[in-house]
């Protein structure tokens, strides 16, 4: 019984193989390679008239009516995928026939389609001018803001806004009393670190939302543009300030007329290390999940948001010890020349960290791959399966917030696929129905009845293996597999 479904299999494989190609030996009697050529066709109405098609593309296509689709013969035909049961689809000349029925003639149905053309344009330029209809919350899955800013880089950026806003009030009251340019460049610096952890805390929120039609992947990218125009205000407001109150100290020395810089400046430093230490705790926890050093996770800026907060705050430890440095040098030596070097100092300190996170997070933008041992790691599943052949062109991407895009082209088994198909079907059917054929027709009828449930099967191996490859890697949000 074994030999005969054995026989039967390479029957039906034979005459899948006789169907779809034509077989041509190399000239080469070394190479024994076949080659498959496609046969060239021309697909008229006899290739199209036993298609099938949708109740919804019926509709829009022939501008039907269900009850008009009620009286067509309806076809149940089975899911590709496991967990979606079957669908109710008409043969397309049924359709056909029953547009010409209900509209007269093939002009008057190309009326309908352009009248209804015009309509749905007409339509959406209403909606221009129209305000956008309120819309219940309920209907939409939170996205959970309200617990966003109580723990990993939300709780960071919060502690560094409120320090920060208050170094900038006690630096600026210091700067209004002894008129140092490093007290300037240091309240301008706290200044900006507010100001960009406002715009993180903006990009936080947006991050978190849910993906819609617009915006299928969602908005993680949110927080590397929030840390890319932090960035930018880092070098424009905060460096290009302290190089020119620097400059303008250098052109127009005045000495330092207080000494309550120095409380002042005791208080930002110890203030600013304690957000620094609490960044640094949340970068550490982050780098140890993702099996990754320090070093690594914040020079990939795998987590822009802490990075920013990172680098802002290191900037501004030793920004306050250079300040502190040269106004100590002036109130010493009574040479203001000092205090101008050390708010040039804070600017070219500002300007270098600016930089970085200007390039980490364009990098980050851009489409950045994932490390290669992921990429392998991947690949090599895919090439495990007994379904595939091969794997060409894998593209895995890193969206942000630890999510990875995975793209590849995958050159499927046919035989493999085919014989999962007869797995599920009677071989003692399908072997009379082979011993049916008898004319070309039939051998048609044959190929097309099987042929369209090998294509449904391909499909359900296609989102087996996307579901096992999110399965076995939850960081893999969205996978791409391309049939070759």
């Amino acid at each position: 019984m074994a030999d005969f479904h054995c026989k039967t299999e390479e029957m039906f494989l034979t005459a899948l193989s006789n169907y779809h190609i034509i077989l041509e030996e190399p000239h080469s009697c070394v190479s024994g390679i076949v080659k498959a050529v496609l046969k060239k066709r021309e697909y008229g109405t006899k290739y199209t008239q036993n298609n099938f098609i949708t109740a919804v593309r019926a509709m829009n296509e022939f501008c039907l009516k269900p009850s008009d689709l009620s009286q067509l013969r309806k076809i149940r035909r089975r899911s590709p995928h496991d967990d979606t049961e079957a669908f109710t689809v008409f043969l397309r000349s049924d359709v056909e026939a029953k547009a010409l029925e209900v509209w007269g003639s093939p002009e008057a149905l190309a009326r309908e389609r352009k009248l209804r053309k015009q309509v749905e344009e007409e339509y959406k330029e209403s909606m221009l001018f129209v305000a956008a209809p309120s819309v219940d919350p309920r209907a939409f899955p939170r996205s959970g803001k309200r617990t966003t800013f109580l723990q990993g880089p939300g709780k960071v950026v919060s502690v560094a806004i409120c320090i920060n806003g208050l170094n900038f009030i006690f630096k600026i009251l210091a700067w209004v009393y002894t008129g140092s340019a490093s007290m300037f460049s240091e309240a301008i610096h706290s200044l900006a670190d507010t100001c960009n952890q406002g715009l993180l805390a903006l990009g936080i929120s947006q991050s978190v939302r849910n993906p819609d039609a617009v915006h299928p992947y969602g908005f993680s990218n949110m927080r590397y543009i929030a840390s890319l125009i932090s960035g930018v205000g880092i070098f424009m407001m905060g460096a290009g300030l302290s190089w020119y109150h620097g400059i303008m100290g250098l052109l127009n020395p005045q000495p330092i007329e207080s000494l309550l810089w120095v409380s002042d400046l005791g208080l930002a430093f110890f203030s600013i290390l304690a957000t620094l230490l609490v960044a640094i705790s949340e970068i550490k926890k982050s780098a140890q999940l993702q099996g990754l050093s320090f070093y690594e996770y914040v020079m990939q800026s795998r987590d822009p948001s802490t990075n920013v907060v990172l680098l802002e705050d290191a900037a501004a430890v030793l920004g306050v010890i250079l300040a502190a440095s040269c106004m100590g040098l002036t109130s010493i030596t009574g040479n203001p020349l000092y205090d101008s070097l050390g708010s040039l100092g804070v600017g070219a300190l500002l300007g270098t960290v600016s930089a970085f996170l200007i390039y980490t997070n364009t990098e980050a933008l851009l489409g950045r791959s994932i490390q290669a041992e992921h990429v392998q790691k991947l690949t090599e599943f895919l090439e495990n399966d007994p379904a595939v052949r091969a794997i060409h062109d894998v593209k895995a991407t890193d969206m942000g917030l630890s999510k990875v895009r995975f793209k590849a082209e995958v050159d499927f088994d046919g035989r493999v696929v085919t014989r999962s198909y007869l797995e599920k079907q009677d071989i003692d059917q399908i072997l009379h129905e082979i011993q049916q054929v008898k004319t070309p027709e039939d051998l048609e009828n044959f190929m097309l009845k099987h042929g369209e449930n090998i294509i449904d099967t391909l499909g359900a191996e296609v989102d087996r293996l996307e579901k096992e490859l999110k399965h076995r890697n939850p960081e893999v949000r969205h996978v791409d597999l391309e049939i070759l």
